[in-house]
């Protein structure tokens, strides 16, 4: 089955005078276009997430509000930047969003795209990664998000206090949400990270920032990214079907605002 949905950096404050729109109409506006989208039969309503950049940032609260508003489109993002997040706090997060929009939910993750600041998961209170691009971190960041997400216990039980008797020695994140981890995707900029997708058990989403560069157009590499990860996916012996996202940059210019913000570019 073939989807159709959206996909939004949340620029506000562009910096070119009286007008611009600030953070709270950026995401307030966010929300009233997945209502208007949900209401028309678009699929999905997705958000890019970059911090330190006047964009959309933090988007568990912009998600939880549109899902709360719309009734059928599924939110979710493309992509939250893994070396950014505790994985823990984010395997809470995604749980909850997942029981409250009834499974409407489609969360990109990712080692994330080039950001502003220099580091900058570190500011975060992500130090001791190795890689400069922060690979490392995000990847150690994922496995334990997976891992959560899953069911796989995280801490010891505290007995020392007479705390839930009986329970067991190790506890799991709270809320689960059953099935969760077939709603969660890896955004992929080659085809190797393609395959190491299909192995996590994780969705495609086929980025259009690929890196490589083989002198075939960009259609070409993206089929063959897609190619690959079927056939790693088969290989893995997962037993149930996944979903491949692909995705083009398209700026509608409708007004004079639209085009004093983007036809410039």
């Amino acid at each position: 089955m073939k989807a159709f949905g959206f996909l939004s950096f949340g620029h506000y404050g562009h910096g070119r005078g009286p007008g611009d729109p600030d953070a709270g109409q950026a995401l307030k506006e966010a929300v009233e276009i997945a209502v208007g989208a949900d209401e028309i039969g678009v699929n999905g309503a997705y958000w890019r997430v970059h911090h330190y950049a006047r964009q959309a940032a933090a988007p568990i609260p912009l998600l939880s509000a549109a899902g709360a508003r719309t009734r059928r489109i599924e939110v979710g993002t493309g992509v939250i930047d893994m070396r950014y997040e505790n994985p823990l706090y984010l395997a809470e997060e995604v749980a909850a969003l997942d029981l409250l929009t009834d499974q409407r939910i489609a969360i990109g993750i990712s080692r994330g795209s080039p950001e502003q600041a220099l580091r900058g998961w570190e500011t975060f209170g992500y130090t001791g990664g190795v890689d400069p691009r922060g690979v490392d971190v995000a990847h150690a960041h994922t496995a334990q998000f997976l891992d959560a997400v899953r069911g796989v216990p995280q801490a010891d039980l505290d007995t020392s206090g007479g705390m839930a008797p009986g329970a067991s020695s190790r506890l799991c994140i709270e809320p689960h949400a059953p099935g969760v981890d077939r709603r969660l995707w890896w955004g992929a900029g080659s085809r190797e990270t393609a395959e190491w997708t299909a192995r996590q058990g994780l969705n495609l989403m086929s980025s259009t920032l690929l890196t490589e560069a083989t002198g075939e157009g960009f259609s070409h590499l993206q089929a063959e990214q897609i190619r690959r990860y079927r056939e790693a996916w088969k290989e893995a012996g997962h037993n149930w079907t996944p979903r491949v996202s692909v995705s083009r940059s398209i700026f509608p210019i409708v007004s004079e605002v639209d085009r004093k913000f983007f036809a410039l570019r």
